[in-house]
């Protein structure tokens, strides 16, 4: 793959990346025998596929349905999903600084709970409730 200009990433050594000049890219799955390539270029990818075939015996099964014991599904909602996926690690980059306040007490979780078993006027059931608070601070009510 490092003939074809693809680098092997540093976290799994099956996994090989190209980036273009023009911000875009392909990935490329390599196991045993199994390959998947991604990427937002088709002729890029048929390219690729084109320039493999010329090293290697290798078979286009189309689109990929299941790779390692994972089944791959394809919906309409798949944009949807990645955008609510941008938008809650845009969330977490805006937040990332943000630290929770428990309180300035002594580092003790302490819990407190309240019933009244002579039912509520309305419901003429019983009521309860709880405070839970760490460093004096509440956590959960």
């Amino acid at each position: 793959m490092g003939e074809h200009g693809y680098k092997k990433t540093t976290s799994d050594h099956c996994v090989f990346v190209r980036k273009s000049s023009d911000d875009d890219f392909i990935i490329l799955l390599l196991y045993v025998d199994d390959m998947l390539i991604v990427g937002r270029n088709s002729s890029k990818i048929d390219n690729l596929k084109k320039q493999l075939s010329k090293s290697f015996a290798m078979k286009d099964l189309g689109p990929t349905k299941q790779i390692l014991g994972i089944r791959i599904c394809r919906d309409r909602k798949g944009r949807e999903h990645w955008d609510a996926v941008k938008w809650i690690l845009r969330y977490l980059r805006g937040t990332s600084k943000l630290t929770l306040s428990f309180g300035s007490g002594k580092p003790m979780l302490v819990g407190y709970t309240n019933s009244d078993l002579a039912r509520d006027e309305d419901s003429h059931k019983p009521t309860s409730g709880y405070l839970i608070t760490f460093s004096g601070g509440p956590v959960s009510r």
